[in-house]
């Protein structure tokens, strides 16, 4: 009595569509016999539910309890329950070799690895030494949902040359991460006399960020007129600065940046250690 009823199914799929009004009621419903899924919506003074369901009549969704806060997610066949607290969970930083252990929780991963600093460079009677380079920097974000463990290197600073020392491209010891990304550390020498040292470069990264060259010393000065050059800046920060007849050279601030350079037969400053810092992710 007062119902209208619309259908329209098919043998392959059985696709129905009832349009019902009884009482002010309206449903509409869509079922599919392969799939068995079924969409209703009820409109009762106001109310509307949405349902879907399979041949046996559970939902396909998991269960809401004890899930208060959490949002549904899929891996492309089936739904489950997610924190919504997924983020930043922890960091662990490596100033020095050592090995990587995954945290409980931990499926990313985004690590920073910086080569050491190159030393200042070599003076003599009338040259100051450049500056030392800078240690390059990875950046990488890491699935480590089946890892448990990486193997991590950190380059130490690399030493300041004596007076009239070598003037040989020696870069400083590289880091890296496992297989996964290295940087490579600076070097205390361009090649020629008070030239500044060369910053390192990196491989494997998502991004690779050369470090900074070392600045050039002054060449052919007079004993008092002449400086030694800072060194260069890392990814963290500066380097040290460089030195005169009045004042001391400095060596590598910042991780993996370079050292100054030698002032008047003094020897270049050493480069700052470089660094792996970890951060880690629900």
């Amino acid at each position: 009595v007062g119902s209208i009823a619309v259908s329209d199914i098919q043998d392959e799929g059985t696709t129905q569509t009832n349009a019902v009004n009884t009482a002010g009621t309206t449903k509409v419903g869509e079922v599919n016999s392969a799939g068995s899924t079924q969409v209703t919506a009820v409109n009762n003074a106001g109310t509307t539910q949405v349902n879907e369901v399979n041949t046996t009549g559970a939902s396909y969704f998991p269960s809401q309890t004890g899930n208060s806060g959490n949002f549904l997610q899929t891996d492309g066949s089936s739904l489950s329950w997610a924190s919504a607290s997924a983020g930043l969970k922890s960091q662990q930083v490596f100033t020095s070799s050592g090995t990587w252990t995954k945290p409980a929780g931990i499926n990313l991963i985004k690590v920073y690895v910086t080569g050491g600093g190159g030393g200042g460079g070599a003076s003599n009677i009338d040259d100051g030494g450049g500056g030392g380079g800078a240690g390059a920097t990875a950046i990488k974000v890491i699935d480590v949902s089946t890892i448990s463990s990486v193997s991590v290197t950190v380059g130490t600073g690399g030493s300041g040359i004596v007076n009239n020392g070598s003037l040989a491209i020696n870069y400083a010891p590289s880091s890296s991460f496992g297989s996964y990304c290295t940087a490579i550390g600076g070097s205390p020498s361009s090649g020629s006399w008070s030239s500044g040292g060369r910053g390192g470069s990196a491989t494997g990264g998502d991004i690779n960020i050369y470090g900074g060259d070392g600045e050039g010393g002054h060449i052919d000065q007079n004993a008092n007129g002449h400086g030694a050059g800072g060194g260069g800046a890392s990814y963290w920060g500066s380097g040290g600065a460089g030195q005169s007849g009045w004042t001391d050279g400095q060596p590598g601030r910042a991780y993996g940046s370079g050292g100054s350079g030698g002032y008047r037969g003094s020897t270049g400053k050493s480069g700052a250690p470089g660094v792996v810092v970890v951060e880690e992710y629900a």
